[in-house]
């Protein structure tokens, strides 16, 4: 740790380290290694650990434009992994016969040993504040039964798998209908009443500035849910975690909750840049027939993507008026995704962050 505490100390820098909000909990990646903290209903934060995928890439996947699509894909491979084993390890659902949040044992920690699998490290921190010796087990814990809950069943699990497949494929689908097809629908449709929509550059950018109203409507809606407005919450405790190592000051609740929440380099501004980008690309598309201009809008996807992550990697790295442009439409669309955070979810990110600083000071930085 002596080494992970040096590299917090050293002066302000561009880092490489990036993070995703999770269900009542924060993923950090680091160069080498990636973690998971979540708090579970006792308290304890449960922490995760692997070795970062990618980190021994083929050349050619690391080159410009294509390292883009390399990166989302394993990023919402991984991201929806995180999202799910979250939800599993805040023992939300873990609760004793009287209702009190379920107390964590050493029995626990080794069946979360054996859920998570080979080359994942699973560590149990105790709640925040109180000493060793008075930390509530399943051991020590004379008031709360200890039940350890029992892993689900293969049926049970096959089922639950077969259930996130569906809902995927249900997601991936109303996404594509809502973002790509309805736009180019709609645009079909005005272009046979008001001649200036037959222009290719006209209709590329009413279907752009469509899909983003639709995209900042639907943010907009799903923040006002309890649940969604926790994990903006945690994205706030990622950003302003990120900011407090960038400047090279201690990683603690009271450096943290004085950085800000918005941050350039963004799932969010990445998100947004991607949706400008595709207006641009776009315009070279001539094809009317909506079904025909979805399908190839879906083959562009990756060179948006592409595109897209160049420019977020650029303002991640520079600050000048260029890279503030093109980080202000992310940034504004942050006042909704991120939200300030509550101590125990500061507490989570600097457990996740503490376990990915690299030894080595210059292994993170751009």
């Amino acid at each position: 740790m002596a080494g992970k505490q040096k590299a917090a100390e050293r002066p302000q820098k561009k880092t490489s380290i990036g993070g995703q909000a999770l269900i009542e909990g924060i993923m950090m990646r680091g160069p080498d290694v990636t973690a998971m903290a979540v708090r579970h209903t006792s308290g304890h934060i449960l922490l995760e650990s692997w070795a970062t995928s990618g980190r021994n890439r083929a050349k050619i996947l690391r080159l410009p434009f294509i390292r883009g699509v390399i990166n989302m894909t394993e990023s919402l491979y991984y991201g929806y992994k995180c999202l799910m084993r979250s939800a599993e390890l805040a023992g939300l659902e873990e609760e004793n016969t009287d209702g009190t949040p379920q107390f964590l044992g050493p029995e626990d920690l080794e069946r979360l040993q054996k859920e998570a699998g080979e080359g994942v490290t699973v560590r149990l921190i105790g709640t925040p504040g109180i000493p060793a010796s008075e930390q509530p087990t399943a051991e020590n814990s004379s008031d709360v039964p200890p039940q350890s809950k029992k892993g689900a069943g293969t049926a049970e699990k096959f089922l639950m798998t077969l259930l996130m497949v569906l809902s995927t494929l249900l997601g991936v689908g109303l996404a594509v209908g809502l973002f790509l097809f309805l736009p180019s629908l709609l645009s079909g449709m005005l272009g046979r009443a008001v001649p200036v929509m037959q222009n290719q550059i006209a209709k590329a950018v009413f279907e752009g500035v469509l899909r983003i109203v639709l995209f900042v409507g639907y943010i907009s809606l799903v923040s006002l849910m309890k649940d969604i407005r926790r994990v903006f919450m945690y994205h706030g405790a990622e950003h302003k975690t990120i900011f407090c190592y960038e400047a090279g000051e201690p990683l603690t609740v009271e450096n943290i909750r004085r950085q800000r929440r918005f941050h350039p380099r963004c799932g969010t501004s990445f998100l947004i840049l991607v949706l400008l980008v595709g207006i641009v690309v776009s315009m070279f598309i001539s094809v009317t027939n909506p079904l025909l201009r979805t399908l190839i809008k879906l083959l562009t996807i990756p060179i948006v993507v592409g595109i897209g992550y160049e420019l977020i990697k650029l303002a991640g790295r520079k600050d000048n008026l260029l890279t503030r442009i093109l980080s202000a439409p992310g940034m504004w669309l942050q006042h909704i995704t991120t939200k300030e955070p509550d101590n125990s979810m500061i507490e989570c990110a600097i457990e996740a962050m503490r376990e990915v600083i690299p030894d080595d000071p210059d292994r993170d930085n751009w």
